[in-house]
């Protein structure tokens, strides 16, 4: 289901898009920055990568209670961390093409799950 921008779209508007769907992957304090800068320009993709960088970041937040449990909950946060960091990449470069993708098995969840959100 990759969906580029259409070809008619102004080049300002796919490098708002884009910019803001990067940004949204770059650490938190670049979400939170992506954040302002789709509510001055909302967008459909930038909306989309929000909502998947969202659910990233929940899914991370999640496994790190894990932590707390000595061994085995370190183990899990660490497979956690390994396995999210493959759906990051996979993500941010469907944000640098401007694709409307989401990442493998949790990215179609976090578009149900976050559906009102960013929108």
């Amino acid at each position: 289901m990759d969906t580029p921008m259409s070809a008619a779209a102004a080049p300002s508007l796919v490098t708002k898009d884009r910019i803001a769907a990067i940004v949204s992957y770059v650490t938190l304090i670049g979400f939170i920055v992506a954040i302002f800068m789709h509510q001055k320009h909302k967008t459909d993709v930038g909306a989309f990568h929000l909502r998947q960088m969202l659910g990233l970041l929940l899914t991370s937040a999640a496994a790190s209670v894990c932590a707390i449990v000595p061994i085995l909950g370190w183990l899990v946060w660490l497979l956690v961390l390994l396995g999210l960091f493959p759906l990051w990449i996979i993500g941010l470069v469907a944000a640098v093409r401007g694709a409307v993708r989401p990442v493998p098995i949790l990215g179609a969840h976090y578009q149900r799950w976050f559906a009102g959100a960013f929108g």
